[in-house]
C-alpha cells in the first residue's frame, strides 16, 4: 500500500501556483526553477555542480525507475537546490540500484515536490523566462501566499551569481594517465564533474584539478602541456579573475580547452560578452552542429548564458582570429568558439557523457591533437637550433 503524501506548494517568483505532494525531504527550497528535458540520466543530473542553486523541473513524466546506485555520482553530493517530478516510481527495477531516488534526496535535504503539471510549468518557463522559485512543503506549505511569495522573491537572482567558488575543490588533487603518460593538463575547478578528467586520463593526460581561484602563477608552476576550464554555476560577468588566467594562458600559447562556463570565460577573456538565455538549454538531446565538419551531434546540457559572437563571419580579437565553431540548431546559440591564431577551443555543451550521449568524446581527441602538435612544434624548434 502507498504512503500518503503530504501536501506541497510550488510558487513561482510571478505568482504563478501549483499545487502537489511532497517529495524527497520535507522542508523549504527557493532557487532558480529550470527544466531539463532528458529522460534519462537523473543522477548524473542531480550530481553535477553545474545545477548548483537551481531548482530542476524534470519535463519526462516518469522519474526514479532506476533508483540510486553507488556509481554515477559525477561530484560528492547533490547539488541541485530542489526537484520537481510528475510521476516518481514506486520502486527502482535496476540491478545497479541501491535505494530509492526518494531516500536519497531526503537523506542530503534536497526538497522537491511530485503530482503537479510538469507541462504546465515548462511551458510557462518556456514562455516568462527562467525565474525564482520556491517549493514549500509539510508544515511550511501551510502559510499564507503572500509570506511564501514573499520568500521566494527575496531570494538572490541567478544574474550577477558568484557561484563556482562554492562548488569547486579546496585543495588541488591530481588523477593520474591510464597507462603511459604523454601530457599534464592544468584543470581549474569551477564545478567539474568526475567524468571529465576520467575522460582525459584515458587518452594519457595526468590531470591537475586545481581550485577554482587558482592562478596564471599556479598554472605555470606545473608547466602543463595543456589548460582546461570545466563547467560550473553562475553568472560569467563576475568570473574575471579566471577571465584573466584565460588571458595569460591565450599570451603563453598554451593549449586551452573549455567546456560550459569553460567555453563563456573564454569567449569574455577574448573580448565577447555573455548574456542569460531566457529559459536555458538542459537535457542530453540538444542537438549541435559542428561546423568546422558539418556534422550534428546530439549534445548534453547545462547552461543558462552564452557568448555573444557573431555566426556570420570571424572575429578579430586581442589573441587573433576567432570563430564560432558550434552552433545550436535549435535557437542559433554559440555552442563553441575557436581560435585561428593561438591553440585554444572551446564549446558550451558536456561532451564528457555523463549522461548523456558520446556524440562529442571527440574533442577530448582534439585537445590531445592540439597538445602534441605543441610539443611537435618545440621539438622541431630544439632540433634546429
Amino acid at each position: 500500500m502507498l504512503t500518503a503524501r503530504e501536501p506541497a506548494v510550488l510558487v513561482l517568483e510571478d505568482g504563478r501556483t501549483f499545487t502537489g505532494r511532497a517529495y524527497g525531504h520535507r522542508g523549504t527550497t527557493v532557487g532558480e526553477a529550470v527544466f531539463s528535458t532528458g529522460m534519462t540520466g537523473y543522477q548524473e543530473t542531480l550530481t553535477d555542480p553545474s545545477y548548483h542553486r537551481q531548482v530542476v523541473v524534470m519535463t519526462s513524466p516518469h522519474v526514479g525507475n532506476t533508483g540510486w546506485n553507488d556509481e554515477d555520482d559525477e561530484s560528492g553530493r547533490i547539488w541541485v537546490a530542489g526537484y520537481v517530478v510528475r510521476d516518481p516510481a514506486i520502486r527502482p527495477s535496476s540491478w545497479r540500484s541501491r535505494r530509492t531516488l526518494e531516500d536519497e534526496l531526503d537523506t542530503q535535504g534536497v526538497v522537491g515536490i511530485c503530482d503537479l503539471d510538469t507541462r504546465a510549468l515548462t511551458r510557462h518557463l518556456r514562455e516568462r523566462g527562467a525565474m525564482r522559485v520556491g517549493i514549500f512543503s509539510g508544515p511550511d506549505a501551510e502559510r499564507t501566499p503572500a509570506d511564501l511569495l514573499a520568500q521566494v522573491t527575496s531570494a538572490p537572482e541567478m544574474t550577477g551569481a558568484s557561484l563556482a567558488a562554492e562548488v569547486a575543490t579546496k585543495e588541488a588533487y591530481v588523477v593520474p594517465a591510464v597507462g603511459e603518460k604523454r601530457f599534464t593538463v592544468a584543470a581549474v575547478d569551477l564545478g567539474i564533474k568526475s567524468m571529465t578528467p576520467r575522460m582525459m586520463a584515458e587518452r594519457g593526460i595526468e590531470v591537475h584539478v586545481l581550485p577554482a581561484t587558482a592562478t596564471a602563477e599556479d598554472v605555470r608552476a606545473l608547466a602543463p602541456d595543456g589548460v582546461f576550464m570545466s563547467n560550473g554555476p553562475g553568472d560569467p560577468a563576475t568570473a574575471e579573475q579566471q577571465s584573466a588566467l584565460v588571458r595569460a594562458v591565450l599570451g603563453d600559447r598554451t593549449p586551452y580547452f573549455g567546456i560550459c562556463f569553460g567555453n563563456q570565460i573564454l569567449g569574455r577573456a577574448l573580448g565577447f560578452g555573455t548574456y542569460k538565455l531566457r529559459y536555458g538549454h538542459r537535457g542530453i538531446n540538444q542537438p549541435v552542429m559542428d561546423r568546422t565538419t558539418g556534422t550534428v551531434e546530439v549534445t548534453a546540457h547545462n547552461h543558462g548564458f552564452a557568448v555573444d559572437a557573431p555566426l556570420d563571419r570571424d572575429s578579430d580579437t586581442p589573441f587573433g582570429r576567432v570563430r564560432v565553431s558550434h552552433v545550436c540548431l535549435n535557437d542559433d546559440v554559440v555552442e563553441g568558439l575557436e581560435c585561428l591564431d593561438v591553440p585554444a577551443f572551446s564549446v558550451q555543451y558536456h561532451p564528457e557523457a555523463a549522461a548523456g550521449p558520446h556524440d562529442a568524446a571527440y574533442l577530448f581527441d582534439r585537445f590531445a591533437e592540439l597538445m602534441e602538435r605543441r610539443a611537435t612544434a618545440h621539438a622541431t624548434q630544439e632540433v634546429s637550433v
